[in-house]
């Protein structure tokens, strides 16, 4: 189950996250590819810098991506945010901009039982 979150929620909840996040791209064979970054906010977006070929060339190809935190700012839920990933090639790096479309704290293990297992914080039927 899930919970929606508004995008001044979403950033109280990225606050409480850390700024270490999973970025999850889906591979040009379909399967999923993640990789951990550092994120901040600029403006709306959430930008994460210094990721490889691989990660900015699925993040051109299919920009519907996803940001992860295992561990959220409340107990039992992980912060899950949906968004559309835009590339700026930075050398040999590139950085990828997040345009937040959709944001949820989901149950975890340690949580199952203490609440609703989806709690949407933006979109998501919020």
């Amino acid at each position: 189950m899930s919970v929606k979150v508004e995008l001044d929620e979403v950033r109280d909840q990225v606050a409480a996250c850390g700024s270490c996040a999973y970025l999850l791209t889906v591979a040009d064979d379909g399967r999923p590819h993640a990789v951990s970054l550092v994120v901040g906010w600029e403006n709306d977006a959430l930008v994460g810098g210094d990721v490889g070929h691989r990660t900015a060339a699925n993040a051109q190809r299919a920009p519907g991506v996803s940001l992860l935190w295992p561990v959220s700012g409340r107990e039992g839920y992980a912060l899950i945010v949906d968004g559309t990933a835009e590339v700026e090639p930075d050398g040999d790096r590139a950085r990828v901009r997040v345009t937040p479309t959709g944001a949820v704290l989901h149950v975890t293990p340690e949580g199952k039982g203490k609440g609703p297992g989806c709690v949407p914080v933006l979109g998501h039927g919020a």
